[in-house]
């Protein structure tokens, strides 16, 4: 008999076989001990505000993973840290300060991306709106050294682009600038010409606006760093063109802000009406040397018939820095870890192998579950179901299931319904579908590319807590006051219900009607901006 390769991996782990199932007094204890002592929030403290924002990189990510393998150990699991990958280098983010000195001064409200420079202590200068023209970098450049620069474009998250591509572009806009400013510089003396008499004033044409168009040059000239607008709350992300070819000598070298547009707007005016005021920040943006290795943490909670066959629960480790990963990925990372304690303070036993997957790098392109899918896919056809997290602390309403898959929920979806009469489960047919062709944006996504059933909860809001996904999506209010403790123990009870049922089945769950050639399967749409999970 072929011997999976996954199996393998856990061989050092040891497989006790029990054949005296408990599934029905292993359910009650795990509903009451969830009812009674759902400590689901407080591994949130913990990962929020013991850990804060947990890049792959950082020490944060670093310092979660060994508390969530040794919580997995303390709650009588085995661990394995699933090596994913290497960064080139490590990033630590610090505090960040600003202020506006002026009559006027205020505190500044910003931010700025992962993997890009901090101050040099705390720098003061003036400010400067960018050149852009070749004609109007020779008139400032002067007066660069010590600016801090103001930026066209609004900020989406990403840094100004400072590849080698970039610049490329940046040089080719350059020629077209200059062109269009030879003519209007014709322009202008026609319209010299022209005053007083009968003949229209021309208009200008316009050049190309490039935020940092001469960022380079600018660079050389001195500047303190580039600002640009940004939408609030404020959303930052990381330095994705360079990252992984960044060395410990070639780091980014000035800051890149985002500004709160409205502050941007009262700067970029008093810097056009030329009135003198500074800008000082204190940004405290660190960086250490690599290669920084990450990884997947997986708890084992091994099965004792069907030892090589797996019931796979999760969500991803990691979280942007600009918070601290409360929701994104919080509300699904600590729910599965609680659902993990509660089968296991039940007794637990099942059939088949649990893996609680915790994810690393689901936010630089799904790197851990892609890794772990590539790597472990000839056993993917043993997989019972995978079940992720990752769509905010709202609470299980309902489950989508095939036809074929029906009978073996209703038991499970009837024990849900019954742990809070405020949350009762509702249990829909899934109708056939195609196979994706390529992964969705979170880490069951390669799974079901490989045909793998996701099967996750379908979440709501029946209590009208007004919570805004898109609020905190990757933003400075992704925090842990942004979830709901009652939504995130019910979703921990219910996770381990449904982990445990679907192991304990005297059958690996059916995948027959789950997925249809794509010519077969009907139209589906798909609303954009929300991660799916099933």
């Amino acid at each position: 008999m072929k011997i999976p390769y996954l199996f393998l991996l856990l061989t050092g782990i040891a497989f006790s076989v029990n054949t005296d199932a408990q599934s029905d007094p292993v359910m009650e204890k795990i509903v009451e001990i969830g009812r009674t002592d759902n400590r689901t929030m407080e591994h949130l403290d913990i990962l929020c505000n013991r850990f804060g924002g947990r890049l792959i990189g950082s020490d944060a990510y670093e310092n979660a993973s060994i508390w969530a393998a040794s919580k997995f150990e303390e709650w009588g699991m085995e661990v394995v840290m699933d090596e994913v990958g290497e960064l080139p280098v490590g990033f630590n983010r610090g505090p960040w300060f600003g202020r506006l000195i002026a009559e006027n001064g205020m505190s500044l409200h910003f931010a700025t991306p992962s993997y890009t420079s901090g101050t040099r202590g705390v720098q003061r200068g003036h400010v400067l709106i960018e050149p852009g023209t070749e004609a109007e970098f020779r008139r400032m450049k002067g007066a660069l050294k010590g600016a801090w620069v103001l930026v066209e474009g609004e900020n989406q998250g990403w840094p100004i682009d400072i590849s080698a591509e970039a610049d490329s572009l940046r040089d080719s806009v350059k020629l077209v600038n200059a062109e269009t400013e030879k003519v209007n510089s014709q322009i202008r003396r026609e319209n010299r010409d022209n005053r007083g008499t009968e003949k229209p004033q021309k208009e200008l044409l316009p050049v190309i606006d490039e935020p940092a168009l001469f960022y380079r040059e600018m660079v050389e000239a001195g500047i303190l760093g580039i600002i640009q607008s940004a939408k609030t709350p404020i959303r930052v992300l990381y330095d994705r063109k360079n990252l992984h070819d960044m060395t410990f000598e070639t780091l980014p070298t000035v800051p890149d802000i985002k500004l709160d547009e409205h502050q941007y707007k009262l700067i970029y005016r008093m810097a056009e009406e030329r009135r003198y005021f500074q800008l000082e920040f204190d940004i405290r943006n660190h960086f250490k040397m690599g290669p920084v290795k990450y990884h997947n943490v997986i708890g084992v909670i091994p099965g004792t018939e069907f030892p090589i066959e797996y019931v796979i629960m999760g969500g991803h480790l990691d979280a942007y820095d600009v918070a601290t990963g409360g929701v994104d990925d919080g509300s699904g990372v600590t729910p599965s870890m609680e659902a993990a304690r509660l089968i296991m303070e039940a007794g637990g036993k099942p059939k088949r192998t649990i893996l609680v997957i915790l994810w690393a790098g689901e936010e630089f392109g799904l790197y851990g579950s892609r890794s772990w899918v590539t790597r472990y896919e000839a056993d993917l056809e043993n997989v019972s179901n995978m079940v992720n997290r990752d769509g905010g602390p709202t609470v299980p309403t309902s489950l989508t299931v095939s036809a074929a898959q029906m009978d073996d929920f209703k038991e499970i979806a009837e024990i849900i319904s019954g742990i809070n009469p405020d949350f009762p489960l509702e249990l829909k047919e899934r109708k056939p579908r195609s196979r994706p062709e390529k992964a969705w944006g979170t880490d069951s996504g390669p799974f079901a590319v490989k045909g793998v059933p996701t099967i996750g909860f379908d979440c709501g809001d029946p209590k009208g807590y007004n919570f805004d996904y898109g609020e905190i999506w990757h933003t400075e209010r992704d925090l842990y006051n942004k979830s709901i403790p009652e939504y995130q123990e019910q979703a921990a009870t219910a996770t381990a219900v449904l982990v445990y049922g679907l192991a304990n089945l005297d059958h690996k769950l059916s995948r027959e009607g789950y997925y249809v050639e794509k010519a077969e399967a009907p139209e589906r749409s798909t609303k954009k901006g929300k991660k799916k999970q099933n």
